[in-house]
């Protein structure tokens, strides 16, 4: 199984509390191709069209996956968004080393 499809495997296992058009949106940015940052380059446009869902049912319904932790924007071109899976979908932990900066 490549990482790709492990990552998709671990978010679709992740997600089982979710509602199905969460857990549609959030598997559609879990196996879609991303650029370096780990963003879906695709408008919400093209990526509701691909669901076969209204653009207004995939915003909200991604606008739900943001504020639940599960997806992050990265990205802002103007007044397109886009967005990435967030740490809380795979499961990954992130963690920033603090360092002193001056003595006492």
């Amino acid at each position: 199984m490549s990482d790709h499809d492990q990552t998709a495997f671990h978010v679709l296992t992740r997600s089982a509390g979710l509602t199905a058009n969460q857990r549609l949106v959030l598997m559609l940015y879990a196996t879609h191709k991303t650029d370096r940052s780990g963003a879906v380059p695709v408008t919400a446009a093209e990526l509701a069209a691909h669901l076969g869902l209204a653009p207004t049912v995939f915003s909200r319904t991604r606008r739900q996956l943001v504020a639940g932790g599960w997806l992050e924007e990265s990205e802002r071109f103007g007044h397109i968004r886009f967005y990435r899976l967030a740490p809380k979908s795979t499961g990954e932990q992130v963690v920033v080393p603090l360092r002193r900066t001056g003595t006492r």
